[in-house]
This record gives C-alpha cells, sequence and structure tokens, in this order.
C-alpha cells in the first residue's frame, strides 16, 4: 500500500509491525488515532514509554515488574517448594487467571526451536537449576506448549534437573496437541494443573 503520504506509510509500517496486526488494520487504527485529540494521542504515547522505561524482570522468575522482584515471589503465602515453568508470561497470566495454583513460577522466555535458532543457553534454563539448588524446591511443574518443540523443552529440562532429586511432573494432556496455554479455558487449565502426572520418559540415560 502507498497512501501518498510518507507520514501516514511510516505510522502504518510500524502499526503493522505488531504481532497480528496486517496493514489494512494498522491503517485503520493510525487513522483511528488521527481522529484522537493531540492529548489523546500523548497521553497513548506515554503509556507505552513509561512501560519501556519502567517495567523490568523479576530476578528471580523473570515475570514482568515494576520492582526488582515481582508481587508473586514477594508473596510469603505463595509456596516455595513448587514451581510452575512456563514458556512466557501469557501464559503465567493464564494460569493466575484459573486460581488453581499457589506456588511460584519460572518463565523460561521461549522454548528450545532450532528452526528458530533457539536452544537452551537462550532461554533461562541454568537460572531455573541454580534457583531449584538455592530453594531446595520439592516439585517443578512442565506447563510448556504441546508442541514438538514444548516437548523438546520438557526432554531437555527433565535430564538437565536430574541430579537436583526435584519432582518433575506435567500438566495433564487433556489439553490438546498444538494448543497454546494462553487460549485454552480457565477451567480446562485450571483442571490440567491439578490432574498433572510425574514427567515420564521412554528415552534412557
Amino acid at each position: 500500500m502507498d497512501f501518498k503520504s510518507k507520514l501516514l506509510n511510516d505510522a502504518v509500517e510500524q502499526m503493522s509491525s505488531l504481532p497480528g496486526i496486517g496493514k489494512r488494520s494498522a491503517l485503520r487504527l493510525v487513522l483511528h488515532l488521527l481522529d484522537q485529540s493531540e492529548k489523546e494521542v500523548k497521553d497513548f504515547t506515554q503509556a507505552f514509554l513509561s512501560l519501556k522505561e519502567h517495567l523490568n524482570f523479576c530476578s528471580k522468575c523473570f515475570h514482568i515488574t515494576e520492582q526488582k522482584m515481582c508481587e508473586i515471589c514477594r508473596n510469603p503465602s505463595r509456596s516455595e517448594e513448587l514451581i510452575c515453568v512456563v514458556q512466557d508470561i501469557r501464559d503465567l497470566l493464564a494460569i493466575e487467571s484459573t486460581q488453581q495454583f499457589y506456588g511460584k513460577y519460572h518463565v523460561l522466555g521461549g522454548v528450545i526451536s532450532p528452526m528458530d535458532g533457539i536452544g537452551p543457553n537462550d532461554l533461562k534454563i541454568n537460572e531455573l537449576k541454580e534457583r531449584i539448588i538455592k530453594e531446595n524446591t520439592k516439585e517443578i511443574i512442565l506447563a510448556l506448549p504441546a508442541t514438538m518443540e514444548g516437548d523438546t523443552t520438557n526432554f531437555y529440562l527433565y535430564r538437565k534437573l536430574q541430579d537436583t532429586n526435584v519432582n518433575i511432573t506435567l500438566i495433564s494432556r487433556g489439553i490438546g496437541v498444538g494448543n497454546q496455554l494462553e487460549y485454552i479455558d480457565e477451567l480446562t487449565l485450571g483442571k490440567s494443573l491439578l490432574d498433572r502426572s510425574v514427567y515420564k520418559t521412554n528415552i534412557t540415560n
């Protein structure tokens, strides 16, 4: 699309760089912003500038926070002995919405995917192991997506954590293969946490 205006072209280009936003949707959003007052557009822009400037990643679990450590990690009522391992923050929020989990989290920041150039060293796996040893964690719940990449990461974590003697469990596979946690309804996701099972592999050491 050529809108015969560099300013409009640039705005649409930036808006369409967002996930799931095509050029037509980007144009609609840009035109909507043009209809807003200057103050509304400045407030909109400032909200994202402040987000980028002041939001951090938790020093322990890598959830988003405005402080050094997130609210969940600081909460003394959450169990220190149970850590739920998730792919990203969206999955953490999905599990929190079920109100069925009262432990802590660890956000890996992705899953192992050679096709995308993502290896174990690109994820927060070493940090997880150090945390388990330091905190004397009793159980790790693997809540990664039911995909080939998710299964590969589950297996890598199983091998990586074998010498820590931590119990490794897997959320129920009532969740369909290929499903992302963020798109699963709260009832199904909550039940999958409660019905978790011991992680098993057919591959021997």
